[in-house]
């Protein structure tokens, strides 16, 4: 690994995070597809209001501003937008002197639970506001009296100059998420002896056996450590590591989709609108464009055996990609066999075809479409994944739509992060992911305990190199774009798409899954799309189309 003269490279850095957990193995994670928040309109990244329901009827909206009864989230505003994985990979701020055990809920200081750990004397606060103003201009909000939410996409992104010996002065008595957002405003502007004091100051904040906050923390200085240390290509090879096992991978993996609900939530909105639409056919063939272990199906044919008058014959197209091979420690045939026995157990005629092959490579030739079939594509969690016209001049994501659109599918499924860092400028972007995996540490949080090797092998492997690859990474090797419903919405409507609606049965089979959780998980339809929520934040969506 290359070195500057200031500092060591991003894994021998990691080193020296606080880590109380003994045996916790250093930072160096594999890239593998998690799960991975905007409420966003029907047009681009324009915000709206979106109501979570909780499983007690009560019902939030995301304009309410009270700390107790509702929330408030302002989307990013709109950004240009053109052009691989998260904690949906299978994914209170405070600093090194916070409580070793769990908070209490709502008590992190994200923007979700509405606290914050800022100094009460107002001379402090009226600084910070000051340095705040000269930084990012006078309409940002990152640090409010009392509170420390800010509002994504609302920054300038502006280059001043910066007060170094208040910034100092200030920084014991900042939270942590403050010094983050400073640090990252820094590495913005190119202030390299600005941003690495700050990130000095960091290692002495942040853990990854701390709260969300403190090991959120850890990957996002690594994150902003490889942006100003590398560029291009240098980012990976500096980042690269040998990656776990197979069985280690797999037990990651299992382990966030035992403890989290994104995959579950993917699976069965997913195959409740498939059931519905293949309802009266005979011949099914299901395009999974991330096969990945092929448990989603395994549910569906169990399903589909007890359909009145017996089951339909099935066929299902498993598209691959390299990351699920090392994970499952062997290619698609294990796949097909898999499913194989299942569907023999139910006595589902059964057929599988292996394209070993990731999306971008897919062609029409390769999907073997029979005469007579109800075709039916999948996409969950894995089109944010496809590169756009930002990135290629072949625009894999809208090429991809367009020739789904060819097949005449009876209905193609979508399971997406919300989030919006496809395109985002780089302050911007930082924000977004901020603000997000917040959202998702705190789930994790409450669901696993923190000295938990396991769980903290997990974040490491399956989610902490998703988050490098958002803040460090530019082009071609940014592969982690995700984008709004409001976006995926303008794409299918221009490939040809229509809505499809979800019936109720949707909602009601997720509503089953999340009686598992958490109570904080919350779910709301808006506009004939599924939002799943943490708190106020929505962390995924499901919706459908023909």
């Amino acid at each position: 690994m290359q070195k500057s003269q200031k500092h060591q490279g991003a894994a021998k850095i990691h080193r020296m995070y606080r880590q109380p957990v003994q045996g916790i193995e250093p930072y160096c994670s594999s890239h593998i597809q998690i799960l991975d928040n905007n409420m966003c309109s029907d047009v681009g990244s324009q915000g709206t209001s979106v109501s979570f329901q909780t499983y007690k009827e009560q019902f939030y909206t995301l304009e309410s501003s009270s700390a107790t009864t509702g929330f408030t989230y302002d989307s990013p505003s709109a950004v240009s937008i053109s052009s691989n994985r998260s904690p949906f990979s299978p994914q209170g701020s405070q600093s090194c002197l916070s409580d070793p055990h769990h908070s209490p809920d709502n008590a992190y200081g994200s923007p979700m639970s509405g606290s914050s750990v800022v100094d009460d004397g107002s001379e402090l606060r009226n600084k910070l506001r000051e340095l705040e103003i000269s930084l990012l201009g006078p309409e940002s909000d990152i640090i409010d009296s009392g509170s420390c939410c800010f509002k994504s996409g609302m920054h300038q992104e502006t280059s001043v100059s910066w007060n170094w010996d208040q910034l100092m002065e200030m920084i014991p008595r900042l939270d942590l998420k403050q010094v983050l957002i400073f640090c990252a405003q820094a590495v913005s502007d190119g202030d390299t002896s600005t941003a690495a004091g700050l990130m000095h100051a960091l290692e002495q904040m942040v853990s990854v056996s701390g709260d969300p906050m403190q090991r959120l923390g850890a990957y996002m200085l690594e994150g902003l450590r490889a942006r100003l240390e590398f560029s291009g290509s240098k980012i990976y090879k500096a980042l690269k590591c040998e990656q776990p096992t197979s069985s280690e991978l797999m037990s990651y993996m299992h382990i966030l989709y035992l403890i989290c609900p994104y995959w579950k939530f993917a699976y069965m909105s997913a195959n409740v609108v498939i059931g519905e639409a293949v309802e009266n056919e005979r011949m099914i063939h299901i395009i999974d464009f991330q096969i990945a272990q092929g448990t989603q199906w395994v549910f569906l044919l169990q399903t589909l055996a007890k359909r009145p008058g017996g089951p339909p014959f099935v066929r299902i197209t498993g598209i691959d990609d390299t990351q699920s091979i090392h994970a499952r420690g062997g290619g698609l045939d294990i796949v097909g066999q898999k499913l194989s026995r299942v569907a023999a157990s139910c006595n589902v005629p059964f057929e599988f075809h292996d394209a070993a092959m990731t999306g971008c490579e897919v062609q029409r030739e390769h999907l073997s479409i029979l005469p007579g079939e109800a075709v039916v594509v999948n996409f969950p969690y894995v089109l944010h994944h496809m590169p756009d016209e930002s990135v290629s001049t072949v625009n894999h994501r809208d090429r991809l739509l367009r020739l789904v659109k060819s097949l005449s599918p009876k209905v193609v499924t979508l399971v997406e992060q919300e989030s919006k860092t496809n395109t985002s400028p780089f302050f911007h972007r930082f924000l977004e992911t901020l603000d997000y995996y917040t959202a998702m540490f705190e789930c994790i949080d409450v669901a696993c305990p923190r000295d938990d090797k396991k769980r903290i092998s997990a974040e490491q492997h399956c989610v902490a190199r998703d988050i490098v690859n958002m803040i460090a990474c530019e082009g071609a090797e940014r592969v982690e774009r995700h984008e709004l419903l409001g976006k995926w919405r303008s794409r299918f409507m221009m490939a040809g798409f229509t809505p499809y609606q979800l019936s109720p049965a949707v909602t009601n089979a997720v509503y089953d899954v999340l009686k598992e959780y958490n109570s904080n998980y919350r779910v709301a339809e808006h506009d004939g799309a599924l939002y799943l929520g943490w708190r106020n934040r929505a962390m995924a969506t499901s919706s459908a189309w023909r």
